[in-house]
């Protein structure tokens, strides 16, 4: 029996029990709880803040887990893993050209998926990011005393079903029940709209250390409505840092050109930049000081702010446009917006900030303290959860498009971008060939007309269709995307009720440049794409009427339609024959008004025939009845 996929409800999510908020972050993760309505991060003995690093020994045991694993990177950066979250949902192709500024190893598993290799051992992303997990979860165990099992994890608004599977992954085996996935920037204005009790429209520009989202949301007595989500999975400090470790090897070359610096120089290198990016957010220049005595390099210079901004502002600059089709996608113009709120450690950068006044032409919020309003947010959603809290309501969007192939290649989209989850759509369809007993449906993601522009994220096959004439047999495609963000497919038959149903497994995830090119190329693109999908229906619509026209005229001449000869001379079936000619000889060309009009008038010509043919169907229908039995 097929499994039955329904809408998640409400009240079955309002599990009883203590639920954390938890913030799992690139270079700094954090857990949280909700004191008598308000939100409170909840700090060890090294403070609030736990660094996303695990060491690990070649055994595959866990030698420390933040702030000492931290630590450990300096002088055993081989078994220190960090930025872990930005391998989730990734193939070794997709993170192999930075491979050579980490100081662990990548591999890649046999299935394509990238690995971490520690020792002989091999790590997945999902069993490292378990282990901060785990630490956060013991943190709030040592906090409340008590066993804690259940958690509300954020992620990045523009994770793909990919990342969010291996998120809940990581909860499970880091011992959590991951009760809801919820996004960055939504868990953000959580935090932020109950603390001000605000109105309006807001925009959270949300940039961490390793990923970038942009959402417009609209709040409204305790309603948060996400209109429009945007962003890039592999964008944050990361990547400033990175920028500043190259100017600063580059330098160290110059005068050691024998400078090959192995993982724990690498890491001290790191450190060094990521120091210097911080201070220079209050400051405007610091000193930079690299002492490495084994590679005989004895670094200084002196590091201005406009230095860091120039180097890095290509960086900056890349998050304008998904800000701008944010606002696009969520029909307003920019000075609707009543607030903007900074989210994640990066938007301390003075560059950042400057940007952001520019895009949405006010001054943005940073009252708030970036690092934690993600995780304060999760806290307010887990006591919703939890049942604590009754006057929310969270209202998130899917980030692309959700569709399936139909002929031509074409997308037929059945989930567009940026609606409200949790959702469900169905869609109709029709066999194209006599006696099709099987469809192939192929589920894609992204925003092009063809699939060919898009991201593949599954296949199945719908059996047992009943043979019939092509356009009889009609089957139903329904997709069902829960709170979570994850989708499920199903296929049925609507005369028999057959049906199979799918939830799409998680592939390597989509790649910053196919997210951004999916979305540049639909602007970009857009005309050429209504051009081509024109002509491919009109080519796929031409197709379809030659072959029907085809088929009752063979019937025609075995007889096995009967129509008389008088009646038959009146119906013109020359002129038939002629309009179905001229459509063969333009079907297959690149003039899809050409095509149409052919269609056009093949379908005038044989109108009168295809109303004789009802007739005398019909009439052979009603032969040798009364009007009793004409009746039942």
């Amino acid at each position: 029996m097929p499994l039955q996929i329904t809408l998640p409800n409400q009240s079955d999510s309002t599990t009883p029990g203590r639920v954390v908020g938890i913030d799992l972050g690139t270079t700094n993760s954090l857990v949280a709880y909700v004191d008598q309505g308000v939100p409170k991060v909840i700090a060890g003995a090294d403070g609030g803040i736990v660094p996303s690093v695990v060491t690990l020994d070649d055994n595959g045991n866990v030698v420390a887990v933040g702030v000492k694993a931290k630590k450990h990177a300096l002088v055993d950066a081989a078994h220190t893993v960090y930025s872990v979250k930005r391998l989730m949902g990734k193939s070794f192709q997709d993170v192999k050209k930075e491979s050579g500024l980490l100081a662990y190893r990548l591999a890649q598993a046999d299935e394509g998926l990238v690995r971490v290799q520690i020792g002989k051992k091999l790590f997945t992303p999902i069993e490292l990011s378990a282990f901060v997990l785990k630490e956060l979860k013991k943190r709030a165990e040592d906090f409340f005393g008590e066993t804690v099992t259940k958690a509300v994890i954020t992620v990045p608004a523009y994770f793909n079903d990919a990342q969010r599977h291996a998120t809940k992954d990581a909860g499970r085996l880091a011992g959590l029940e991951v009760l809801r996935i919820v996004n960055e920037p939504t868990a953000a204005s959580l935090a932020y709209g109950l603390d001000k009790s605000k109105q309006g429209i807001i925009a959270v520009y949300d940039l961490g250390g390793g990923t970038f989202d942009i959402s417009i949301l609209k709040l409204s007595n305790g309603v948060f409505e996400v209109l429009s989500t945007n962003g890039d999975t592999y964008l944050g400090g990361d990547d400033i840092d990175r920028r500043l470790m190259e100017l600063f090897i580059t330098q160290i070359k110059h005068m050691e050109p024998a400078f090959e610096p192995n993982g724990e120089q690498l890491q001290q290198i790191r450190n060094v930049a990521e120091s210097a990016k911080i201070e220079l957010s209050t400051k405007p220049s610091v000193m930079i000081a690299l002492d490495i005595p084994q590679a005989n390099v004895a670094y200084r210079r002196n590091l201005t702010r406009t230095e860091l901004e120039t180097i890095t502002r290509s960086i900056v600059e890349r998050t304008r446009i998904p800000c701008e089709m944010a606002i696009k996608d969520a029909l307003i113009d920019v000075d609707e917006i009543d607030e903007v709120v900074l989210v994640g450690g990066s938007t301390r950068m003075p560059a950042v900030r400057s940007l952001v006044q520019q895009i949405f032409k006010r001054k943005p919020h940073d009252e708030l303290n970036p690092d934690e309003t993600v995780a304060l947010g999760a806290a307010i959603q887990a006591n919703v959860l939890a049942g604590e809290t009754k006057d929310v309501l969270l209202l998130d969007v899917t980030p692309l498009s959700l569709g399936i192939e139909t002929i031509g290649g074409m997308m037929s989209t059945i989930i567009p971008r940026n609606t409200t989850l949790p959702t469900k759509a169905t869609e109709t369809y029709t066999t194209f060939v006599d006696n099709q007993t099987g469809v192939e449906i192929n589920v894609y993601q992204g925003e092009r007309d063809f699939v060919r522009d898009n991201r593949k994220l599954a296949e199945f096959t719908l059996k047992g269709i009943p043979p019939l004439p092509a356009g009889a047999a009609k089957f139903e495609v329904s997709f069902l995307i829960d709170a979570d963000g994850i989708l499920h497919v199903s296929a049925k038959e609507v005369h028999t009720g057959i049906a199979h149903e799918v939830e799409v497994k998680p592939s390597y995830g989509l790649t910053e440049e196919e997210i951004e090119r999916m979305l540049r190329e639909s602007v970009v693109y857009a005309s050429q794409d209504i051009g081509e999908r024109r002509l491919a229906e009109a080519k796929t619509e031409g197709q379809r009427i030659l072959a029907a026209t085809e088929k009752v005229l063979g019937q025609l001449r075995r007889g096995e339609i009967v129509i008389t000869p008088q009646r038959l001379q009146s119906l013109n079936v020359a002129a038939v024959i002629d309009a179905l000619y001229a459509l063969r000889r333009v079907v297959q060309s690149e003039d899809a008004e050409a095509i149409n009009n052919q269609v056009t008038a093949l379908e005038q010509a044989t109108e009168p025939l295809a109303q004789e043919i009802m007739n005398a169907s019909v009439s052979e229908v009603l032969e040798g009845k009364n009007v009793a039995e004409i009746s039942t």
